[in-house]
């Protein structure tokens, strides 16, 4: 068990980069040594300010709710939180109107009790936590694989059988849109040199299962084991597979899908809820995507 003040190595960094970490009085920088019988203080955070406006004019499918977490149903180019206190259209605008509990439940005042993300492209299903203890429980589930994920996808191209890539994902050294496969392995030196200030490249792994050929693409399942930033989209692209729609991987175009939006959906997770409940939901597939795939048949 890992005690303290910061309850990851991410938090850990995030608490040096403020400049909360003082060695024998002295801002601590990243690298240094520190000895024994050295002092180390840790700084409190100041008092978290609820920064989440409220937008009860915003529509949102609730899919599932309990004393601890919600489960919304997003919408595809609806953002999942806001970047600016000022900003009111996105996912946690709407549910703290509705559930404002939530603007209070996690780490980030303007995330709120979002315990995970999806890119504003993909559209389904999204946990959000309504308590700071629920919180903390969701995100160790799903940093620990305690979340079981099903992502549905359309694919470029024809997979014939299912397959398991196991690439790990780091940030692009020059391009801060892009992931990157790292072909040298989660310690590659090359990526590592090239991005000190980010972390190094994680661990990522996912399982493919074709369901049915529709055109010239392939409709898919896609089941990650790990939750690495772009990996389902990364990793079809990285197999000659990119996602219709996905124009930053090399996604072929496709119509009736907005300019951003691509063809991704989680589409089901299944979850211990802190509140005791083993749940399953089920997000229904966006309107766009089945219009789009439609329109290949």
């Amino acid at each position: 068990m890992r005690l303290g003040w910061a309850t990851s190595r991410r938090a850990a960094k995030d608490l040096i980069f403020a400049g909360r970490v003082r060695v024998n009085g002295h801002r601590y920088r990243k690298g240094e040594p520190v000895a024994p019988g050295d002092r180390v203080e840790v700084e409190d955070a100041p008092a978290p300010v609820h920064a989440l406006a409220p937008n009860p004019d915003l529509a949102l499918a609730i899919l599932y709710e309990d004393p601890a977490m919600l489960v919304v149903d997003k919408p595809g180019m609806l953002p999942c939180h806001p970047l600016r206190p000022d900003e009111r259209g996105t996912v946690m605008n709407a549910v703290a109107a509705r559930y404002p509990e939530t603007a209070a439940a996690g780490d980030k005042p303007l995330e709120g009790g979002l315990v995970h993300r999806l890119d504003n492209g993909t559209s389904g299903a999204l946990i959000i936590a309504r308590t700071r203890a629920a919180f903390t429980i969701l995100r160790a589930a799903i940093r620990s694989a305690g979340v079981s994920r099903r992502y549905r996808a359309l694919a470029a191209g024809r997979l014939d059988r299912a397959l398991e890539i196991d690439a790990p994902i780091a940030h692009h050294p020059k391009n801060p849109r892009r992931m990157v496969i790292v072909s040298g392995g989660a310690d590659d030196p090359s990526i590592a040199a090239a991005t000190p200030h980010r972390a190094a490249a994680r661990p990522a792994f996912t399982r493919i299962e074709p369901i049915d050929y529709v055109g010239d693409f392939t409709l898919a399942d896609a089941l990650p084991r790990s939750g690495s930033r772009h990996q389902i989209r990364l990793h079809l692209a990285s197999i000659g597979h990119p996602i219709a729609g996905d124009e930053l991987y090399g996604g072929p175009p496709l119509d009736g899908l907005a300019r951003g939006r691509f063809w991704l959906h989680l589409a089901e997770i299944a979850l211990v809820s802190p509140a005791g409940a083993r749940v399953t939901v089920s997000a229904p597939l966006a309107s766009d995507l089945a219009s789009a795939m439609a329109g290949l048949a």
